[in-house]
């Protein structure tokens, strides 16, 4: 039968993303693959992990704010040096000049969120207290208080449930863990692929995690992200 899997913030390291697929035993035409957002900067191959995601028959990528930055640079050709400070640098490097149309249409069809039976899945966080047709792109690529939120009251009452769905997965804040952490019925996802972690992906109905060795053991004497 097809699985359905979910995977953190990829962050440029396309070798961890591919030791990922071969753990899981992930099929890219018959398997459904969910992108938390931030396959680029960080790591030295954006490109080539674009690249990979765009063989995935049913594939559903939802974007990150590290997306957002480089799909500016694609577009207009401008970098920002906040953006190459945290692995923007590496994103263009990986590129040796202009990016292919394919890969500015991957991130321009990407989506804010998805719900998915009744899991919602998005890079950074929501409010719990507003619906989501009425949140935008801050909240859903940036946000960390949710984040917060969750982990606050997971130490209080671990079974108290803070949205209406059966389980939400995140990305964009980091945890220690190499492997993803549940609060209360938030997963978060990323498990520092952009800085000395691994990468993490996630069978979503079994629960099971497939994790990819510390990234900087697959990039020997490659710097990653110098800012967070």
């Amino acid at each position: 039968m097809p699985k359905t899997f979910v995977i953190g913030d990829i962050h440029g390291a396309h070798r961890a993303l591919l030791q990922c697929f071969e753990k899981s035993n992930f099929d890219n035409t018959t398997d459904t693959l969910i992108c938390l957002g931030d396959v680029a900067d960080g790591w030295p191959e954006t490109n080539q992990a674009i690249e990979e995601l765009l063989k995935v028959k049913n594939l559903i990528y939802v974007l990150g704010n590290h997306d957002f930055w480089t799909l500016e640079w694609m577009i207009s050709g401008y970098a920002e040096d906040n953006w190459l400070e945290q692995g923007g640098q590496a994103t263009i490097d990986s590129y040796l000049g202009n990016a292919p149309d394919a890969h500015i249409q991957f991130f321009k069809q990407a989506k804010q969120y998805c719900i998915l039976e009744n899991k919602l899945f998005v890079h950074a966080g929501i409010q719990t207290d507003r619906p989501l047709g009425e949140q935008g792109i801050q909240t859903f690529l940036w946000d960390r208080s949710f984040a917060r939120l969750v982990k606050r009251q997971h130490a209080i009452d671990r079974n108290k449930r803070l949205t209406q769905f059966d389980a939400v997965f995140i990305g964009h804040t980091p945890i220690p863990d190499p492997h993803p952490i549940q609060y209360c019925e938030v997963w978060m996802m990323d498990t520092g692929a952009g800085w000395s972690g691994r990468l993490s992906m996630m069978d979503i109905d079994t629960l099971e995690s497939f994790v990819s060795d510390p990234i900087p053991k697959l990039y020997p004497g490659v710097t990653g992200r110098t800012k967070f």
